[in-house]
């Protein structure tokens, strides 16, 4: 359907012309933005009258936030249509009756309009508005409250936002969803404080599980107890004897475990470090102390039963609807296994998950080589699910002292950590992505871990010229870039590698970064702006369940770079916090554009999916500590309400 001036012609086509319309259209050869809206029954085009439309001399043009275009249609009508006119000349099969019969029609009906909104469009073009309108899951009219209504139909439902603040929908650019279930479904340790909070909580837990029966959870962090050290085997053998006990640390790059789960995996003082690991042992006796580094954390795990196919999927299910529950309207899951894979497929074809999903398989490994034979996945289940790239985790965390250095640990001269794969592994895995249209993402946080995948991305993008790529701007992804050295930082954008970021990493790390790295390294640690001033930019995650997960802690950690308490320190670095404006667009726009998918989300515009998510207060004004409080009143996704807060309504 084409609209000026209130004009609309409906023009129907055959589905490869409209598929050649859309993509001649979005390459820029019109003058009017184009969007899809397509119903089976008519194949309709709607194309908006506001966007990129040529305006004359005498057209009356309205530039404020709630933008509209009125003007003269006869005149506007010609210069806009002629083109459009032509192709379908040439390449559509045109519908039988005449298309100025339709014209007659006043206006479309839509599904569901938004009225009364605090709209933040994140497009430059239209930065504000109060009323959205939407059709078949996307979105055909941005504006204000008076001519959104100009849409309604008999069917149209209309949501009265009260003055709530709309922002694209939010999207998680790193988590990892099964661990986010998890962590609901075992042993919950956020929020133990000091080590005997710890133990206490593990030792309530023991009391409920039978004897002889395996104890796990995750989510503690030594670094705010006092002293801070790791707790031992031997804390855990007081109180569970007879149970093995391995219990993750926040970060997902140490375990604790007992003695009784170390007998069952035969480690003993003369067992050997495992390549990309550390089984820390005593500097006395040379016994093992409970605790296991990065892939040393296999020895034990391997021996622990796997869930049964119902508990991964009731983990997977937990995590997805936190997500949806926190605002969240799309997530980026950071690596997977085959029977990952097979659970979320299972619930996307058993219509069980509306949250939009981009998925990553781990790598190199059986898993990547299956990956790579087969092919990406792209806008399965209606645009819901995306599989096109591969996870590498290339070294440790800085807390657990894992993450690669250059030069040794400040607290630790003994150690720089170590990287957790060969890069003689990865070359092949590679440069295979690149001829098979696969995206690369590497976890890596250290300045050596992050040198040296620069330099095997940079390698093989020279082994495989542009030319004997599927895709010649691969938009490969560096996970996390914590730590990185002045030298590397404009690597990222002269590559055109995005360093994919989570904002409360820096508010976490900060209290005990300094003791691992010194002063003279934290000049360039979480460097959002210098990366951002470089060329590049920075779609944001949260990593959970290494973090809560919480999209306002994310844009709070991102706008005020203190602790959820206020609290700031020497080498913070305040320099580096990012405007709002820009941490909207680290949820927004920026992870559209680094999981492609930049034509159809990130920004509230006519044409793209009509994603939202709505908040109880406006992040874009109230101070920072009010972010905070703030929270999600509902989930837009399609045009759908996934999730309403009803104490909100």
């Amino acid at each position: 359907m084409l609209r000026s001036g209130g004009a609309r012609f409906d023009v129907r086509c055959s589905s490869e012309g409209r598929s050649r319309f859309y993509e001649w259209a979005r390459r820029g050869q019109n003058k009017i933005r184009p969007s899809i809206s397509c119903r089976l029954k008519n194949n309709a085009v709607t194309v908006s009258d506001t966007e990129k439309c040529i305006i004359g001399k005498i057209d009356n043009v309205k530039t404020s936030a709630n933008r509209q275009v009125k003007a003269q249609p006869f005149l506007i009508f010609f210069r806009s249509i002629l083109p459009f006119l032509l192709f379908f000349l040439r390449n559509v099969n045109a519908a039988e009756e005449p298309v100025l019969k339709e014209a007659k029609r006043s206006r479309i009906n839509v599904d569901v309009i938004l009225v009364n909104g605090n709209v933040y469009t994140v497009n430059e073009k239209q930065p504000r508005a109060e009323s959205i309108a939407v059709r078949d899951q996307r979105i055909v009219f941005v504006g204000s409250n008076e001519y959104a209504r100009k849409f309604r139909g008999d069917k149209t439902r209309i949501i009265d936002l009260a003055g709530r603040t709309v922002v694209p929908g939010f999207t998680d650019a790193h988590c990892h969803i099964f661990g986010i279930g998890e962590r609901e479904i075992n042993l919950n340790l956020e929020g133990t404080n000091t080590l005997d909070d710890f133990l206490a909580k593990v030792q309530a837990h023991v009391a409920q599980t039978e004897r002889g029966k395996w104890i796990t959870g995750r989510g503690w962090i030594e670094t705010f107890w006092k002293p801070q050290r790791f707790p031992s085997r031997k804390d855990l053998d007081k109180i569970a004897p007879e149970n093995p006990v391995f219990l993750t640390r926040a970060d997902g790059h140490a375990a604790i475990a007992n003695s009784a789960a170390l007998n069952i995996a035969r480690i003993d003082k003369r067992t050997p470090n495992p390549f990309g690991g550390e089984i820390l042992k005593d500097e006395t006796t040379g016994e093992p102390t409970g605790m296991l580094l990065d892939n040393a954390q296999d020895l034990v795990a391997k021996n622990i039963p796997k869930p049964t196919e119902a508990e991964h999927e009731q983990a997977f299910l937990l995590g997805v609807n936190r997500e949806i529950g926190l605002g969240w309207c799309e997530i980026q899951n950071a690596g997977s296994h085959a029977d990952d894979i097979r659970i979320i497929r299972q619930c996307f074809d058993d219509g069980k998950v509306k949250l939009r999903f981009i998925n990553a398989v781990y790598g190199p490994g059986d898993d990547a080589q299956r990956f790579l034979r087969e092919g990406p996945i792209i806008n399965a289940y209606d645009h819901r699910f995306t599989q096109r790239t591969i996870k590498v985790i290339f070294d440790g965390a800085l807390g657990s002292r894992g993450a690669a250095l250059l030069k040794p640990y400040n607290d630790a001269p003994d150690t720089s950590g170590f990287l957790t794969e060969k890069p003689e592994d990865l070359r092949p895995m590679f440069e295979a992505a690149l001829r098979r249209g696969i995206q690369v993402e590497t976890h890596a946080i250290g300045d050596r871990a992050n040198r040296v995948i620069l330099d095997l991305y940079e390698q093989a993008f020279k082994a495989v010229s542009p030319d004997q790529r599927k895709i010649r701007e691969p938009r490969w992804r560096v996970e996390h870039a914590q730590i990185v050295d002045p030298a590397d930082l404009p690597r990222f954008a002269k590559l055109g590698v995005i360093p994919s970021m989570q904002p409360s990493h820096a508010i976490s790390d900060l209290f005990f970064a300094p003791a691992r790295l010194g002063m003279d390294r934290l000049v360039d640690a979480y460097a959002w702006q210098s990366f951002l001033k470089s060329g590049c930019m920075i779609p944001g995650g949260s990593d959970a369940p290494v973090e809560r997960g919480e999209p306002m802690i994310e844009f709070y950690a991102a706008v005020a770079r203190k602790s959820i308490r206020g609290e700031s320190g020497e080498g913070w670095h305040p320099e580096q916090a990012v405007s709002r404006e820009q941490a909207l667009k680290m949820f927004t726009t920026w992870p559209a554009y680094a999981a492609f998918e930049e034509n159809d989300k990130g920004s509230i515009e006519v044409g793209k999916l009509a994603d939202f998510t709505v908040l109880s207060q406006d992040i874009m004004k109230i101070p920072e500590p009010e972010i905070l409080k703030t929270h999600a009143v509902m989930t837009v996704v399609g045009g759908e309400i996934i999730f309403s807060d009803s104490q909100s309504n």
